[in-house]
């Protein structure tokens, strides 16, 4: 019987993985984890492989926003680690099947029947005794353990190690829950020589299903089974608030492994997935089957600069981008559906976690440069999920619609992809998707087509979603007009107009607007409120600005050119405060009103090239990348949001950035790295070169594209894709 008891052991030194050492060309080395675990960044610091289903990480078991990842760096408890995770999100799910070891007993004293076993147990930690790098993490615990952690896409890979000789206990925790998730129904059963079992969650993700396999390496000699704290008098139990506790003899520097593998469908999936991706018990070479996945995936870029933080910045920047989407869908091609249902793909792989109000901005541009061959494989999968659930994603997840956010973009994205011509997807499918979208009576939708903007008193966040939906008004007229559909075209064209009608030419702002056509009154451009505004995470100086698709036509708002200017570059130069006590804590990385921590600002720098100042842009953007982005592990700004506040610097590094997301057009910048070499489809290359940069050289006097002077601010995806260089002088 255990001891109702948790003691602490002196930390041990932690035990370096036994895997060989990188080459000069492993650009693997480059890669922090760490960097956004402090702050405001809610990235996790575990092991997953690129765009995998898997994502083992720690968890602390602390609840709050900066713990959506399940990690964060002021903390210095460990509950366990979980095999699912979010990178960079504004809200907290998932951290799915927990396991957590010990040299000491676990205390099985719940003050109530909901606590989790795991969360009272905790155990110490120091960052010093800690080690991240693609596909693996190691810790010391403090309670007797040094623990390992890699992965395959579908399963995760555990090595505990003993400091000392005893019992190792092994705590499966499925009660374990933070932030929004909670447990509705769970399972587990001890076969003998696998455990098994099923978690199903609410939380962000309405009905999340989450069923795993696990094998280990040595055999256990006593497994207990406990419902809520209580033991439980079989092999199999079921609950709310279950868990397993397996017990191992073990001598100093005993190993033990654990291979687990996951499956939204059931059992049979989880079981299959670690048998199709796992064999033997060779931590090392699992780690490094990890380790060159990601190599294959971040040698896509070959980065140089002098300055050994830009690299670093770059390269976690590139391995951010990488997390999201993941995979969700077992070896067998099976996979649960939005409408709740088990499905099979037909000729693609599905994928899951689509932020995409963040990340249509520059992710999935960035994908059709960086994973063109994953482009087909998102889009089937939003098709397939229009199919399912009636209308295409908004804010996909593990098997949900979690509607999260404005917009319905999951437009530009297609229509980029059309634009760009990328084949493996249905372009009249992804039109008449599209073109549902912009139907529905959903989230003022129906006001916008009415009114030709939302009105205040009728919706809130009224300015911020008719400023998005123009956006993907102009993406579907783009898609129409590619495809030959002229009237649809001039349709959608018209209607991505409607932001001019929030314009106020008076104050020179966008702002409310009442039903029966007057301003809505008090308006204050410094003010926003989380949950009650006109405006989504942002107020009126960072939202006059959310036009990249027609930015003539918001020029032309402002009477003149030079007014423009000046206006955009008081934008960077006003107080920095944002009015009212409940504001978004996502309107972060304040410089003047520019908001570089939350989207909608993204594309703003790029404004004052497009208006005809590109030496603003140039000086802009390098204050930007210096300033919100570092190599501590507070170097991100603000939610890195499942790729788009990395990909914003991986163009912005390279010298160029997508304004408008879906017309295949990038404005030039100036560039932090020295070069870089894309590798592209069919053996092509593009290289970028910046002559003479430097911190103090940072303004661009010429730039040539394949030996030839260009004559506009911009290069095209076609250019990019057709290998050549981009030649930057800088003074």
């Amino acid at each position: 019987m255990l001891r109702k008891t948790f003691l602490v052991a002196a930390l041990p030194v932690l035990i370096a993985v036994g895997c060989s050492s990188p080459s000069l060309d492993d650009v693997t080395v480059w890669v922090d984890p760490f960097i956004g675990t402090k702050a405001h960044g809610h990235t996790f610091p575990g092991a997953t492989t690129p765009f995998g289903m898997v994502q083992l990480s720690p968890d602390n078991g602390t609840s709050g926003w900066d713990w959506c990842s399940g990690y964060h760096w002021s903390d210095s408890v460990i509950a366990g680690f979980s095999h699912t995770h979010l990178s960079g999100t504004g809200i907290g799910d998932m951290c799915d099947i927990l396991f957590l070891p010990s040299m000491h007993e676990f205390t099985l004293e719940l003050p109530d029947s909901t606590a989790s076993l795991a969360k009272i147990n905790r155990s110490l930690f120091s960052h010093e005794a800690e080690q991240a790098r693609p596909g693996y993490y190691a810790v010391a615990l403090a309670n007797g353990v040094n623990a390992e952690l890699t992965v395959t896409p579908r399963t995760g890979i555990q090595r505990y190690t003993a400091v000392d000789s005893g019992t190792m206990y092994v705590l499966v925790d499925l009660g374990f829950a933070i932030n929004w998730d909670r447990p509705a129904a769970c399972s587990l059963r001890w076969d003998g020589s696998a455990l098994s079992g099923m978690r199903v969650s609410q939380g962000w993700a309405e009905r999340q299903y989450q069923y795993f396999w696990s094998l280990f390496s040595r055999k256990p000699v006593s497994v207990m089974m406990l419902n809520a704290g209580t033991l439980a008098g079989d092999m199999a139990v079921s609950g709310k608030n279950i868990a397993a506790i397996l017990a191992f003899d073990m001598q100093q520097e005993d190993e033990l492994l654990i291979r687990t593998g996951i499956s939204a469908v059931d059992e049979a999936g989880a079981a299959g997935n670690l048998e199709a991706e796992t064999e033997g018990w060779d931590f090392n070479d699992a780690a490094a089957a990890a380790g060159q996945a990601w190599q294959k995936r971040l040698n896509v870029i070959r980065a140089e600069s002098s300055d050994s933080s830009v690299m670093k910045v770059f390269y976690t920047a590139l391995y951010h981008s990488m997390i999201a989407p993941s995979l969700y869908c077992d070896n067998d091609g099976r996979y649960r559906g939005t409408d709740g249902e088990v499905h099979r793909t037909e000729g693609f792989t599905n994928y899951s976690v689509f932020s995409l109000w963040d990340t249509y901005r520059a992710a999935h541009p960035l994908f059709t440069i960086t994973a063109p061959g994953l482009v087909p494989d998102f889009i089937n999968t939003m098709l397939t999920i229009r199919d399912q659930q009636g209308k295409l994603p908004v804010w996909s997840l593990v098997g949900n619609e979690t509607n999260c956010m404005i917009g319905y973009h999951a437009v530009p994205v297609l229509a980029d992809a059309v634009h760009k011509r990328i084949s493996g997807f249905d372009y009249g499918r992804a039109l008449d998707a599209a073109i549902h979208s912009a139907s529905l009576d959903f989230r003022g939708i129906d006001h916008y087509r009415s009114y030709g903007y939302i009105p205040s008193e009728l919706e809130n966040e009224s300015v911020s979603k008719t400023m998005e939906y123009a956006i993907d008004d102009w993406c579907i007229s783009q898609m129409a007009g590619d495809l030959g559909h002229a009237d649809v075209a001039g349709e959608f064209l018209l209607r991505s107009q409607n932001y001019r009608n929030l314009f106020d030419t008076t104050i020179l702002f966008v702002r409310g607007r009442m039903s029966d056509g007057s301003w809505r009154p008090g308006y204050d451009p410094l003010y926003s409120h989380h949950t009650r505004s006109d405006f989504t995470e942002g107020n009126g100086w960072q939202y006059t600005w959310l036009v990249p698709h027609d930015v003539e036509g918001l020029i032309s708002l402002f009477g003149s050119r030079k007014l423009f200017l000046e206006r955009l570059d008081s934008l960077f130069n006003v107080n920095e405060e944002v009015r009212d006590e409940n504001a978004s804590p996502d309107i972060s990385g304040l410089i003047g009103q520019y908001a570089h921590g939350n989207e909608p600002s993204h594309h703003i720098a790029y404004l004052f090239s497009m208006a005809g100042e590109p030496e603003k842009t140039e000086t802009t953007v390098r204050r930007i990348m210096e300033e919100m982005y570092t190599d501590g592990r507070d170097g991100l700004c603000g939610n890195e949001d499942c790729g788009q506040m990395s990909a914003w610097y991986l163009f912005s590094a390279m010298g160029f950035y997508p304004v408008n997301p879906a017309d295949g057009r990038f404005i030039l910048g100036s560039p932090a790295l020295e070069r870089a070499q894309i590798s592209l489809p069919e053996g092509k290359i593009f290289t970028v070169v910046a002559e003479n940069n430097s911190a103090t050289r940072r303004n661009v006097s010429d730039v040539f594209l394949n030996g030839r002077k260009l004559d506009r601010n911009y290069i095209t995806y076609e250019e990019i894709m057709s290998g050549g260089e981009l030649r930057f002088l800088m003074k």
